[in-house]
């Protein structure tokens, strides 16, 4: 018996061995590792180069493709992007969305936190149901909720005001963010809630000291998603928001750059660009707390 166990081990360590040494040959490498990697990197990074050499290309330039070649710049100017930034109203469109977003993801986050505790860890009657209604109603289209979303914020009077988008943005971040603290609630030993309990701690002490520093990683995870979501969203902008100083930057961009069939390309990618790059910052200095949290969750 120990031989033949002996023989396994060392037929296993032939085979890992063996897979080790299927990439050491250079054409299978290229075609396993570096081909697809490099059609993966091209695939995510050229929209940036595009809209990069697009913002410093000179106006004669973006049509002029049988003197200029539409991949590569000659004499890069910064006039896109002086225009954007003090002729037109972009820093505030850019404020106004730092804001929106900020506040939409703390309430979502708040909401998110009391929903999936109670769902989660008071295990009442019904639990499992109501985490699947709410998961249900983030797949609800935003295009069907805006029109009585519309009316409700004519009633309160907040039309045309940041507050209309705060308020109406949890709609659709509230659901995914709740199931996402549902699973990585699951995944934290019932023993510690009841440790806390036998000590004489309360529903509220539990929540505050022992998970919420436990689900960091899935807060993290939960508020990235929110605020990625609320600095894209196009619709309730576009539909809540109607003045110049209080729209945000996909809707300002759009409305105000393009001027019946006349475009900016120079400053419309340049807008885009900048207002990319907060989330970009965002996900790299998060994005291990991000993958680790939603892997925890879906594997609940």
């Amino acid at each position: 018996m120990a031989i033949a166990t002996a023989n396994k081990n060392a037929a296993a360590i032939e085979g890992d061995e063996g897979g080790m040494r299927y990439l050491e040959r250079l054409p299978r490498r290229i075609v396993t590792v570096y081909l697809p990697l490099f059609v993966f990197v091209f695939v995510l990074l050229f929209p940036f180069y595009w809209m990069a050499i697009t913002a410093v290309k000179p106006n004669y330039q973006l049509t002029d493709y049988e003197h200029y070649s539409p991949f590569w710049v000659v004499q890069p100017t910064l006039e896109h992007i002086r225009y954007l930034l003090f002729e037109t109203s972009y820093p505030g469109w850019l404020w106004n969305t730092i804001v929106i977003s900020v506040a939409a993801t703390v309430v979502s986050l708040v909401t998110a936190v009391f929903a999936a505790y109670s769902i989660e860890r008071l295990r009442f009657s019904g639990a499992k149901y109501v985490g699947l209604a709410i998961f249900l109603a983030y797949l609800v289209p935003p295009s069907i909720l805006f029109i009585p979303l519309a009316l409700m914020v004519f009633n309160f009077g907040i039309y045309d005001t940041k507050l209309a988008l705060i308020f109406t943005y949890p709609t659709f971040l509230v659901p995914f963010c709740t199931w996402l603290l549902m699973g990585y609630f699951r995944s934290i030993p019932y023993e510690l809630e009841e440790c806390a309990l036998i000590d004489g701690a309360s529903r509220w002490q539990i929540l505050i000291k022992v998970l919420l520093p436990l689900s960091v990683p899935g807060l993290i995870s939960a508020g990235i998603f929110a605020f990625t979501l609320s600095w894209n969203e196009f619709i309730y902008a576009l539909t809540f928001i109607q003045s110049s100083e209080n729209k945000t930057v996909p809707v300002g961009v759009l409305t105000e750059l393009v001027r019946s069939d006349v475009y900016e390309w120079g400053s419309l990618m340049a807008g885009a660009l900048i207002g990319s790059l907060p989330v970009v910052i965002l996900y790299s200095f998060f994005v291990e707390h991000y993958v680790s949290s939603m892997t925890g969750a879906v594997k609940e």
